[in-house]
């Protein structure tokens, strides 16, 4: 991969969306976690619909963490594997509140501790939240783009995630997710990307072969 032409399209897209940032609403740490945990699977649309629910009722780490299964299981119903998620949610609150008084983690290495919670979760808190660098959250956006602009070869999100960070600056890894899923969802999208309308075309191997 050309480290130059990787330049160019992160330059591009960044100019394309300036304002590029997560699409989860929220208004607190706990919040960014939680529907991001929400988010494994599910559109980002739907967790917001979900959330502005979730969080009029559980406002503190402490309100998670008391939660009753049952009731949360029901209440993040739509974002699917909700049993999961439910048990995840709450379990990772209760660490929080007695682990590290309450206050979200802000290293990977205390987040990864957390059920539910792998790189990709762990990456977009610590951006999104303590503004840290940490590495790229690979979501399918991420994923499908690094592949059709032929920044890697893997398919594996980890494998993914560690040739992104060997190919763009350390201090871009956070935003260049933000603009790869913004990217996704505008323009290079899974079905049917539209190519003639792309900021990056003439940089893209394989503009205009994948179903345009």
């Amino acid at each position: 991969m050309d480290s130059k032409r990787a330049f160019k399209i992160y330059e591009t897209l960044d100019s394309t969306y300036p304002n590029a940032t997560t699409a989860l609403r929220h208004k607190n740490v706990m919040e960014l976690l939680v529907a991001t945990i929400l988010s494994a699977q599910c559109t980002d649309a739907r967790v917001n619909i979900v959330t502005k629910t979730l969080f009029k009722k559980y406002r503190i780490v402490k309100d998670y963490a008391a939660a009753n299964l049952e009731e949360f299981e029901q209440e993040v119903r739509q974002t699917g594997f909700y049993k999961n998620k439910a048990k995840n949610i709450i379990a990772a609150a209760g660490i929080i509140d007695k682990k590290f008084n309450g206050k979200v983690p802000d290293t990977m290495e205390d987040l990864i501790l957390l059920p539910g919670v792998a790189r990709k979760t762990a990456n977009v808190v610590l951006f999104y939240a303590y503004g840290k660098n940490e590495g790229i959250a690979v979501d399918t956006h991420v994923k499908r783009l690094s592949g059709r602009l032929n920044f890697t070869k893997n398919t594996d999100p980890v494998k993914i995630e560690r040739d992104l960070m060997k190919l763009f600056l350390k201090k871009k890894w956070g935003n260049l997710s933000s603009l790869l899923v913004r990217h996704g969802r505008e323009v290079c999208n899974a079905r049917k990307p539209l190519c003639a309308e792309c900021p990056v075309n003439k940089l893209c191997p394989s503009g205009g072969s994948v179903g345009c």
